[in-house]
Formats: structure tokens, sequence, C-alpha cells
């Protein structure tokens, strides 16, 4: 059987379709058959950051309403070889995820796939709370910043009481932290809280921690997975961070300001 992996946090536009396309795209790069699906229905963006928007037919909805089957709905992408997107609709509601139709496409999704990816809305509307059922792992995107933090707990709350595990008194959902958007010379100056800070308040283990960086809006204006950017500091962070869910053991990077060399300094170079 397939897990369920999703993406949430409470606040808006901290990174998660960001993340759910790198944490996805590091997944099947890995070896591992992985589908990604946007949860935000009326919203849609997931196609975007992978690059796929012209290749929507059938959406997330069409399949939970019936009209159309699992697979003509999914996008296989064309960079890795695992890796599946499946879109939601744009036109329709949070109130078209209906329970008993959501159900029976994540069991078809368990049954064919190793992970599937949920992109979950921010905060605790329908479409973040019918994601949030159905979580295997759960992995909270926070900035480094008091009110994204402060809403985070309450989705770690909501983890533990309501989601399918609770109902069934399994063992519980992991819940992961990846603290998006970081920067080690503005937490010197005291402009946003500390790696210490966010851990100490919501007491959850460490995913990874991705640097703010010019790449990551590069890689969303161009329809690809952050995590394809080698170069990028910030594609190096979402690399670690999967690996790290996988259970390997790799250091925390970019905590620290950088480091300038003599040159840099001299001549000025960035």
């Amino acid at each position: 059987m397939g897990k369920v992996i999703v993406v949430t946090s409470g606040k808006g536009g901290v990174g998660k379709t960001t993340t759910s396309a790198a944490v996805a795209a590091g997944l099947a790069l890995k070896g591992h058959k992985t589908v990604v699906i946007d949860f935000d229905v009326g919203l849609r963006n997931l196609d975007l950051v992978m690059g796929c928007e012209r290749r929507v037919v059938f959406d997330f909805i069409n399949v939970i309403n019936g009209d159309a089957n699992l697979n003509p709905a999914l996008i296989r992408d064309k960079r890795i070889e695992n890796l599946f997107i499946f879109p939601t609709s744009q036109t329709r509601d949070k109130e078209a995820l209906k329970p008993e139709g959501v159900d029976r496409v994540m069991e078809e999704l368990r049954n064919d796939f190793d992970y599937i990816v949920c992109d979950s809305p921010a905060g605790i509307e329908r479409g973040a709370l019918t994601a949030l059922y159905h979580a295997d792992s759960a992995v909270i995107v926070t900035n480094p910043e008091v009110s994204s933090v402060r809403d985070s707990d309450r989705i770690i709350g909501i983890l533990a009481a309501k989601s399918r595990r609770a109902e069934r008194n399994e063992s519980p959902v992991e819940v992961h932290l990846l603290l998006t958007r970081y920067s080690p010379e503005r937490v010197g100056k005291g402009e946003m809280l500390s790696v210490e800070d966010v851990r100490e308040i919501l007491s959850i283990p460490l995913l990874g921690i991705i640097p703010e960086s010019e790449s990551v809006l590069r890689a969303s204006n161009t329809g690809t997975p952050v995590i394809l950017d080698h170069d990028s500091p910030a594609g190096r962070a979402y690399e670690d961070a999967v690996a790290r869910f996988l259970g390997e053991q790799r250091e925390l990077r970019f905590v620290k300001p950088e480091r300038k060399s003599l040159f840099r300094t001299l001549f000025g170079r960035a």
C-alpha cells in the first residue's frame, strides 16, 4: 500500500506547492512511483509549477464524480520516469470534494503508487481538512515568523485528532517540519525566528531548512520543480529533505550565514 504525504500549513504563501512539487520529484528520482495531487480546488497552481498546464484534460473532481477514470486524468511527467501529476478543477469549489469520492480515489492511488503527495490548501477549510484526514505523514511548511509558526501549531493538533489514523486508533501521523525562506543573516539581525525558536514552539522533527533563494521563483515561473536545479541552495536543500524523509542521515545546511571569501570582500562579488 502506498503512503500518503500531505504538505500543509496554517498560513498561505509559505511554499507548499513548491514543496509538494520538489518532494514528489525527489521521491520519484529515488526510484519510487509517485503521484502529486492538487487539493486546492478552484485555485489550482500545481500544474503550472510542474509545467503541465497545457496537458490537463481531466481533473481530480472529474474522477471523484465518476466523469472520468483515474488513469486518463493522471499526467505523466516528461522529465522524471516515475512521476505523475493529478491536477484539480479550476472552476469548481471545495464542496466538490465529496468524502466518499475522495476515499475511493485515494484507495485506488494507494494500490498503484508508492507515495501520494497531497498539495493541501492553507488553513483549515474543507480542502485542507480532507487532505489532512488521509495523511500517513505530514510535512508542515512554515516561514520563520510568529504568525506562520502559530498557525502551524493548529494544524498539528488537527492531525492528532481528526485524521483517518486517529479515527481508527492506528499509529499517529508522522509529522515533519520544513522551514522555508530562511535567512541566517536576517536571523542574526533579529528580523526572523531562528531554527531553535521554531523547533521549541512546534516540538516536531525538523525535515529541512530551505534558504531564501531566487531559484525558487525562477523554477516556478519555468514550470520546473526547484529540486532539479542542483546548483541552487534551495534545490540542494530539498534534496537533503527528501533524503532525510527516506531515512538517510544528512547534516543540516544553510543554518549559518555564508562566509564571503577575501576575494569577494575585496572586489564586491556577491
